[in-house]
C-alpha cells in the first residue's frame, strides 16, 4: 500500500463531511456569507496548524514564489467553487449530485495528469474520465 494511502483516506472522507455540511448550512447562510464562513474557518485550522508545527518543533515549511502564486490560484478555485455549492443547494441542488460534480473535477485533474505532469495514461484512466463527464452529462435531467 502506499504511503499516501491513509492521506487521501481521510481528504476524501473531510471533503464529503464538508459537502454534507455545506448542504445543511444552505438553507440557513446566504452564499457569500457562508463561504467566507467556511474559507474563514479553513484559515484558523490552517494557521493552528502551522502553530503547532512551530511550537512543537516540527517546522519545516518553505516557500517560493511559483508556490506562492499557485496557492493564491488554488485560494481562488476553491473560494469560488464554495460560493457555487452554496447556490447550488440553495437552488435545490441534491446532496447525491455532488460526487458526480467531484468527478468532472477528477476527470479535469487526471487530463491535466496525463498532458501537463505527463502521467502515464491507462485504461482505468481514461475510462474514468470518460464516466466522470457522463456523470456531469446524467446531472442535466
Amino acid at each position: 500500500m502506499s504511503n499516501w494511502f491513509w492521506y487521501a483516506v481521510v481528504a476524501a472522507v473531510l471533503y464529503g463531511a464538508h459537502q454534507i455540511f455545506t448542504k445543511l448550512a444552505a438553507d440557513r447562510i446566504s452564499d457569500g456569507l457562508g463561504g467566507f464562513v467556511v474559507e474563514g474557518t479553513a484559515a484558523l485550522t490552517i494557521l493552528i496548524y502551522l502553530a503547532w508545527l512551530k511550537f512543537g518543533g516540527q517546522w519545516n515549511q518553505t516557500a517560493s514564489a511559483p508556490g506562492i502564486y499557485y496557492s493564491i490560484l488554488t485560494g481562488i478555485c476553491v473560494g469560488i467553487g464554495t460560493i457555487f455549492f452554496f447556490l447550488l443547494f440553495q437552488k435545490g441542488g441534491p446532496l447525491s449530485a455532488v460526487p458526480m460534480i467531484l468527478a468532472g473535477g477528477a476527470a479535469m485533474m487526471a487530463v491535466a495528469g496525463i498532458f501537463f505532469f505527463k502521467e502515464a495514461p491507462s485504461l482505468p484512466r481514461i475510462l474514468g474520465i470518460v464516466f466522470a463527464i457522463t456523470g456531469l452529462f446524467l446531472l442535466r435531467k
